[in-house]
C-alpha cells in the first residue's frame, strides 16, 4: 500500500471510530511504525481535514459531529497549561479563547489547541517572551470555546474543570450572547 492510499485508509478507519484510535494501534494496522502514522496525520491535516489527538489516541471531527460549548474560566498565569490539558485529555479541543473587557469590549484570539503537543508549542511561545496570556488583561477571567464530538464529552470537560476550580460564574454587566449571530 502507498502512502496516499494509507492516508485514505486512516481517514476511513478514523471515520468509522466512535473512541479515539491510537498511533500505536494504527501502526500495526498498516504495518509501519508509529512515525510513520505521525507523519501522515500531519499531511491528513495539511489537507484542511481535522484530526486531533487526545491522551487515547486520533479522532476525526467532522462539523456535523462537532459540538461546542463556551466556557468561563479563571486561573492564575501558572494554571493555563494544566487547564488546556484537562481540556484535551478529556477528549476536546480549543478553538479560541477571549475575554469581555467592560471598555473594550470582547477580545478574541483563535487557539486550535488539540494536543499536548499544540499545547507545548503555545506555551513556549507565551514563555518566550514574545506576548501575554490575554487573560492578564482581565485579572485571571477569560472564556474558551470549546469542541467536542459529543455532548457527553463537553459535560466531562466542564466536571474536570469544576473539580480543578476553573469554572468561573458570569456577571449580571456580561452577556450572555457574546457573538450576534452574524459572527457566528
Amino acid at each position: 500500500m502507498n502512502g496516499e492510499d494509507r492516508r485514505k485508509a486512516i481517514i476511513d478507519v478514523l471515520k468509522k471510530s466512535d473512541k479515539a484510535v491510537s498511533g500505536e494501534s494504527l501502526a500495526k494496522k498498516f504495518d509501519v511504525s508509529r512515525q510513520v502514522i505521525v507523519q501522515d496525520i500531519a499531511l491528513i491535516r495539511a489537507k484542511d481535514i481535522d484530526i486531533y489527538s487526545t491522551n487515547r489516541g486520533y479522532v476525526i471531527s467532522s462539523k456535523e459531529n462537532e459540538y461546542t460549548r463556551v466556557f468561563k474560566v479563571y486561573h492564575t498565569e501558572e494554571d493555563a497549561q494544566n487547564e488546556l490539558n484537562a481540556i484535551v485529555d478529556a477528549g476536546g479541543w480549543v478553538k479560541d479563547v477571549f475575554v469581555y473587557h467592560r471598555v473594550y469590549g470582547v477580545l478574541k484570539a483563535e487557539m486550535n489547541i488539540r494536543s499536548r503537543r499544540d499545547i507545548k508549542e503555545y506555551m513556549e511561545e507565551i514563555h518566550s517572551g514574545k506576548s501575554t496570556l490575554l487573560m492578564t488583561i482581565t485579572s485571571g477571567y477569560h472564556y474558551h470555546t470549546i469542541a467536542a464530538s459529543d455532548e457527553k464529552t463537553l459535560e466531562y470537560i466542564w466536571d474536570e474543570l469544576q473539580k480543578l476550580g476553573f469554572i468561573a460564574k458570569l456577571q449580571d454587566y456580561e452577556p450572555v450572547d457574546f457573538w450576534n449571530k452574524e459572527d457566528n
